[in-house]
Parts: structure tokens; sequence; C-alpha cells
């Protein structure tokens, strides 16, 4: 029996470890640039995100913007300063969504929001390392056949944030395979 339980956390552990490995190293490629859809999504957090985002507004990528989880209190105004972006291109183009606080809410949010405007495809716009669990929390919520394209921004952070983001993964993935 000692042995059976020992093979059996040996395995975990090889499996956990493995698993990480192709977490950190294969990492979710960016979608190809020319393939437009009826929207960008921006989940708020490291830098450059944002940026990326409104970028591929000005590039025509897609004809609408909604940047989820902006802080209460920032506006318009302030992320066009912040980002060197002319305000009219906000007026027009981008919804700036305050409800979210984490990345299952940023997929409410996002869910209510492309009802509400029509969206069939979006590319999402989010951390590298991040990508998944994004990806994942989105599609879980997003009406059945919208079309999620990534758009990761590359990071450089440490493996500990990535091993954090990894238990994450694994852990919202078991949530989501168990709730369906």
């Amino acid at each position: 029996m000692v042995r059976w339980l020992v093979r059996l956390l040996a395995f975990a552990a090889l499996a956990s470890i493995a698993g990480f490995l192709w977490f950190r190293t294969v990492t979710v490629a960016a979608a190809p640039p020319n393939l437009g859809t009826d929207a960008i999504v921006v989940l708020t957090g490291d830098g450059g995100r944002v940026r990326r985002g409104l970028a591929l507004l000005r590039v025509g990528a897609a004809p609408r913007l909604l940047i989820s989880g902006v802080a209460e209190g920032v506006g318009p105004r302030q992320l066009a300063r912040e980002t060197h972006t002319p305000l009219a291109l906000f007026r027009c183009c981008v919804d700036l969504g305050h409800a979210a606080i984490d990345t299952r809410s940023n997929g409410e949010e996002t869910a209510d929001w492309a009802s509400r405007h029509g969206v069939r495809s979006l590319r999402l716009v989010t951390s590298d390392y991040h990508m998944r669990r994004a990806t994942l929390e989105l599609g879980a919520e997003l009406a059945p056949g919208v079309t999620i394209l990534p758009e990761p921004v590359p990071s450089h952070i440490g493996w500990k944030v990535w091993m954090r983001e990894y238990v994450k993964w694994l852990v919202r993935s078991v949530a989501r395979r168990t709730q369906t």
C-alpha cells in the first residue's frame, strides 16, 4: 500500500512539473494580425495591455474596444492622456468597464458587453502568462459561437508569477469542467 501511494505521489509530482513546463514554455500564439474581429477586449493589469488594444483599434483590427476592469473614478480623459491617445478615439470607439475585479468577473463583464453590442468575434488582449486562464473564463461566459482570438502581450516576470498563474489556471480548469 505504501509503495502504491509513493508511486502515485511521484507520478502526480512529475505530471505537475511537466504541466508547468508546458504552461511556461508553450505560450499562446497571437492570432494573425490581418484577421479582423467585431471587437477588441483588453483586460486591465500589467503594462502594455491598454496600449496594445488601442494600437489594434487604430489599425482597424476591430471597430470597437472594451477595457474591462477599469478602476472606479478612471475615465476616458485620464486614459487618453496616459496613453497619448486622442480623446475623440475614446469617445467614438472605446467603452470602459468598471464592474470587473478579477478574471472571472472580466468574463462576466465582457459577455454582457458583447451581448449588448452583437459581438460574434473578439480579439482578447492580456499578458502572455494570463492568456490561457483569461480565454477559459471569457469562453465560459460568452454566448456559444463567439470566437476569441488571442493577442498576448509579452511579459517579463519571474517563475513564481508563472507558477501562481499555472495553479490558478489548473484550479479554474477543474472548476469549470465540474460546472458543466
